[in-house]
């Protein structure tokens, strides 16, 4: 049984600093575990997938929320 994913709070920050702290956590955790990052960053929605894309993890699911996107990476 997994357990649901953690929540990475990443609102507040702008581009670069979403996808670094990102890349440090997500480097931190086992292959195929997943983790939501919440932004309010606009440049996100870009960042995030060109990021998943280059190092290799998976982006699974992405949404529109108040304020912000949340993003859901799983560890490639």
């Amino acid at each position: 049984m997994s357990k649901s994913p953690a929540t990475y709070d990443l609102k507040g920050l702008n581009c670069p600093l979403p996808v670094l702290k990102a890349r440090k956590r997500l480097a931190g955790m086992r292959t195929g575990s997943r983790l939501w990052l919440e932004t309010t960053d606009p440049l996100a929605v870009i960042d995030i997938p060109v990021f998943c894309a280059d190092a290799g993890h998976q982006l699974i699911e992405t949404a529109s929320v108040s304020g912000g996107h949340r993003f859901l990476v799983e560890r490639g």
